[in-house]
């Protein structure tokens, strides 16, 4: 009876001025503001900080369940603690959609500070045998031994998302260009045409521009031309008509039924859809004369049209998200995506996020997941990147970048390390496009088919997930006038046939890289990136695990250079002879030490995709 007294004693005291500290709490967003993402799979890596004042050996864990979970916590070991105190410990995550939630444990080791004072006692050749004493009480349970227990205040939130969201090969295409014919507007059903060769080349998304009825006021013609001829199709981002808002299809495209057959049809290729959801209307929307107060007003009372000054939108309206009818005009947002999910489409690419509320996104997200937690959204917002981050932050699962514009070894290299090293690699999930509809990049213009080249196993080896523009693989390069970004005679204006019989190097450049990507889970992984150092400019070399890859940025001109490898991270030594096969031609090369020299000509080969074998 005295002894259950004197535990109880102890730890009301205990608990009572409790003198550990956690801190350093990782991975944590803000400290816990915001969920951490992380992928199916994944091994995770956990850290925290523990303090107390005085010398006993301190232990901590981290306990994990899934949210809102009625089971046990789980309990993982920290490890031993660095010099400051740092601890850590690792997980595989689980192989589902779901959500984890962890806090951090902490505790005084009685027995711990006792063995270790113990050998330092014996070690000194004095007599330890009050430490035997207190070995066997704390044997005997007389103290507890798990002493000033500390759990953290507040625990902390991990979303593991749908596969597609680490790593997925995406490719986007406009279905009414799906025709041979620039006169006669393609189909859903002639689109097959574009999915097969989306699997041919190895994608897993195909990505449509909107998709919806095309608006007749204010349409814009070829080449963004401010009035549209008769017969122009106009740019599928002025949604509604006539026929139809953001829950209907243009009735070029089809039928309802023509696009359940598609999205079928993708499935059986093993393809995902996804589609663009652009909160604008066109002057014809529905909308417009049904719910005129979701609208922006002028001072003559005129609807506003969207701009980006200079650039202004005379086809398209923005809507008022702070309008008084708010709930409504959110709830019926929200049901646009709900009635495409209907249709099996698991993915959406975001026009322009960063124009409308952050507090929208943030509960749009969370409401549609909280149904469909396998939904993916990509967030196109191409702005400062604090936004950027920002909307990662409250739900987006990707994200574009800048990418395109990083084309030297030094932005590159400065870029990626901030996606891979920084903070960020908890939260934003970077999908490098090498082009879009609305972007042709100087690069691609001027560096001919081996700038494609070389942008395309850059996205592809750099990030786990990335995407083209259809006709990336024809290595179409032809701005509407020097100095723009825009595509000459742009498909965002007009129907746009291409003779997809033409087989290039880069149709074989795709096959192939999407091939390796899925043989080889280095490149699924966007954390284990490792810059290597060259002595040549142009030449940017990096690892990931048993995989390096050379390229050569000069599309140009032939490039030279030795490349340095970090040859105790593969478990060899400046002795060591080991081989090397490029996986994009199959050759085989033996390197002797930590340098060895590369030779690049674009006109033969712009890039080396090493697979490292110890000999």
């Amino acid at each position: 009876m005295l002894a259950k007294r004197k535990i109880a004693k102890i730890l009301a005291m205990e608990e009572y001025f409790n003198p550990i500290v956690i801190e350093a709490i990782k991975p944590t967003l803000e400290a816990g503001l915001y969920p951490v993402k992380a992928n199916q799979g994944q091994l995770l890596h956990f850290g925290a900080r523990i303090l107390k004042d005085g010398h006993e050996e301190l232990a901590g864990a981290i306990l994990y369940r899934k949210l809102g979970s009625e089971n046990p916590w789980q309990e993982l070991l920290l490890g031993e603690p660095d010099w400051n105190g740092n601890r850590v410990a690792s997980l595989v995550l689980p192989n589902e959609i779901t959500i984890l939630e962890f806090a951090v444990l902490a505790w005084v080791d009685p027995v711990a500070t006792c063995l270790r004072d113990r050998q330092k006692t014996s070690d000194a050749g004095l007599d330890a045998s009050e430490y035997d004493l207190e070995l066997a009480s704390l044997h005997a349970q007389t103290l507890p031994l798990r002493r000033f227990l500390k759990r953290h205040e507040r625990s902390f939130i991990i979303e593991i998302g749908a596969k597609l969201a680490s790593f997925s090969a995406w490719y986007e295409f406009f279905p009414r260009s799906e025709t041979s014919d620039p006169k006669t507007h393609g189909t859903f059903k002639t689109s097959v045409a574009g999915l097969e060769r989306a699997a041919r080349l190895g994608f897993d998304v195909v990505y449509l521009p909107p998709i919806h009825p095309i608006g007749l006021t204010k349409r814009k013609g070829k080449n963004n031309a401010i009035s549209a001829k008769e017969g122009e199709p106009g740019s599928p981002w002025a949604i509604g008509s006539e026929a139809g808002g953001h829950k209907a299809i243009h009735q070029e495209l089809g039928s309802e039924e023509d696009f359940r057959v598609f999205v079928s049809e993708a499935k059986r290729l093993g393809l995902a859809v996804a589609l663009d959801f652009a909160i604008q209307c066109s002057p014809d929307h529905p909308y417009v004369s049904k719910k005129p107060h979701w609208f922006r007003y002028s001072v003559d009372g005129i609807i506003k049209t969207a701009e980006n000054p200079p650039k202004k939108y005379e086809d398209i309206y923005p809507l008022n998200f702070h309008c008084e009818d708010w709930q409504a005009l959110w709830n019926e947002l929200k049901s646009i995506v709900l009635h495409w999910i209907g249709f099996g489409v698991t993915i959406f690419r975001v026009d322009n996020p960063h124009t409308k509320p952050f507090s929208f996104w943030q509960w749009l997200i969370a409401e549609v997941k909280r149904e469909h937690p396998e939904v993916i959204f990509l967030a196109e917002a191409f702005t400062r990147p604090s936004i950027m981050q920002y909307l990662a932050k409250l739900g987006f699962d990707q994200s574009y970048t800048y990418f395109t514009w990083k084309n030297t070894k030094h932005e590159l290299e400065e870029y990626l390390t901030e996606l891979t090293k920084s903070e960020m690699k908890d939260y934003y999930r970077g999908n490098f496009f090498t082009n879009t509809p609305d972007i042709l990049s100087e690069y691609l213009q001027e560096g001919g088919r081996a700038a494609f080249a070389i942008r395309l196993i850059l996205a592809a080896t750099l990030s786990p997930v990335y995407g083209l523009y259809a006709g990336y693989e024809l290595a179409e390069n032809q701005p509407v006038h020097a100095g723009s970004e825009e595509y000459l005679d742009s498909e965002k204006y007009q129907i746009k046939p291409r003779d997809w019989s033409q087989s290039t190097e880069l149709t074989g450049l795709c096959q192939k890289l999407n091939s390796i990507r899925r043989a080889h889970s280095a490149l699924q992984d966007m954390h284990n990136l490792e810059f290597c150092p060259t002595d040549n400019a142009e030449l940017i070399a990096y690892r990931k695990q048993n995989l390096l890859c050379v390229i050569n940025l000069d599309p140009h001109n032939a490039q030279s250079g030795s490349v340095s490898l970090p040859l105790s991270s593969l478990g060899l030594d400046l002795s060591s002879s080991y081989q090397l096969t490029d996986l994009l031609t199959g050759e085989k090369y033996t390197w002797h030490g930590d340098q060895n020299f590369v030779h690049l000509d674009p006109a033969r080969q712009v890039a080396h995709l090493f697979s490292i074998d110890r000999q």
